[in-house]
């Protein structure tokens, strides 16, 4: 037993740097995997009789039209869009009734934030498709200011009929302006919401939901927990979805796209609403969900959880380079090499997969040299992070995008 102990430390250590090193690992496997010939494109399939794109759109007024007209263009006379005008303070239900879509309007005082629009959206579907008796064969859910690719909507909705999954459209935000900043900004979200599941997707693995761009087969949307006041509503649902059987699939060559904030305050805002709520979800439910998932048959689940589990880049970054530091430290004095060379993989793989990702996706955004100077800049996250700890943000707030 005093040997047991004697032995603990170097045990713990050595486990801690497995837990900062898998992330970083499971990043570089997912680039790799990316890399390859894509060998499960998925095929055409018939466009469903009717589709229903509900809307969530908080203070929207000034940004809706192009994206209700954009959606209006790809759908036929057998579709429906419902606007949700949750919450708003502004002309978003009027700018919205212009148009030939159906509009309902959400007050609530508590329960705020775009789950529960989404949910009261689909009950409003639910309450027209007994009226009518003519249920939406798929519900797509459309952020009120995006921009659709070509064929976005009858293409994922046609996969989704086809498949009983739900799915997800490559969703990529471009960058306000042409500093750096947010230059590596819109590298991270390709890496996050195209590099990595489509390497998931190559070995047949379900994605995460990433908010907008997604369509569900309607016996998936009625029974979806929607209602949810969580900064991170969608990687949430992503996962619950696969636990109910559902998961996310992911349909690439399918694009939707956004617009980081222009704004100083607006990309502050936007920036702590997606981290604080992405690490909520790895420390508030990440142990619960990581431990159902490890049983049989679950597998994919597994990886689904691991993949939603790797931090913000910036902050693995960070993670890995002080844990290396205090590895290297315990080894000169103590003579610990195997969590050094353990914390030196993670640290390795994770550059690795950097360089990889910046090469293949994003030659036209970076360069290396940019990139090698990108550490610099993500210094400045270290009091958002912080905040995460002494004050972090738990309530939705919409993000102000103009100067």
């Amino acid at each position: 037993m005093p040997e047991l102990l004697q032995g603990l430390p170097w045990a713990l250590v050595l486990i801690g740097s497995l837990l900062v090193a898998g992330p970083a690992l499971l990043v570089l496997a997912q680039v790799l995997l990316a890399l390859l010939p894509d060998r499960r494109a998925l095929p055409e399939f018939p466009r469903p009789a009717r589709i229903a794109v509900v809307m969530p759109a908080h203070n929207e007024g000034r940004g809706l039209r192009p994206t209700l007209m954009q959606a209006l263009a790809q759908l036929g006379p057998s579709d429906r869009v419902l606007v949700v005008a949750d919450n708003c303070s502004d002309d978003t239900a009027a700018q919205a009734r212009e148009f030939d879509v159906t509009v309902v309007e959400r007050f609530h005082e508590t329960a705020r934030g775009k789950g529960y629009a989404l949910d009261f959206g689909v009950r409003e579907l639910e309450r027209l498709a007994r009226e009518t008796g003519q249920s939406p064969d798929v519900v797509i859910i459309l952020d009120a200011d995006c921009t659709l690719g070509a064929r976005l909507l009858p293409r994922i909705a046609a996969v989704a009929h086809a498949t009983g999954r739900p799915v997800q459209a490559t969703y990529l935000m471009s960058a306000a302006n042409e500093g750096l900043k947010a230059r590596v900004a819109e590298f991270a979200m390709r890496v996050k919401n195209l590099v990595r599941p489509r390497g998931m997707h190559q070995v047949g693995l379900p994605c995460g939901l990433y908010g907008t761009g997604m369509a569900f087969p309607w016996d998936v949307a009625v029974r979806a927990p929607l209602a949810s006041g969580h900064l991170a509503e969608d990687m949430q649902l992503g996962v619950r979805l696969a636990q109910l059987g559902a998961p996310p699939l992911l349909c690439e060559d399918a694009r939707v796209t956004s617009v980081f904030a222009n704004s100083s305050e607006g990309e502050a805002s936007q920036r702590t609403r997606w981290e604080h709520g992405h690490l909520a979800m790895l420390v508030g439910e990440g142990p619960k969900l990581l431990w159902q998932s490890m049983r049989p048959r679950r597998g994919a689940q597994l990886l689904q959880v691991m993949d939603m589990l790797v931090p913000p880049l910036a902050l693995l970054a960070m993670l890995l380079v002080g844990w290396t530091l205090v590895q290297l430290a315990l080894a000169l004095l103590l003579g610990w090499w195997a969590p050094l060379a353990v914390a030196l993989a993670g640290l390795v793989g994770l550059a690795l997969a950097i360089v990889l990702a910046q090469r293949r996706w994003a030659a036209d955004l970076l360069t290396l040299g940019e990139l090698v100077r990108a550490p610099l800049i993500l210094l400045a996250k270290i009091p958002l992070y912080l905040r995460f700890v002494v004050k972090r943000q738990v309530d939705w707030v919409r993000t102000k995008r103009d100067v």
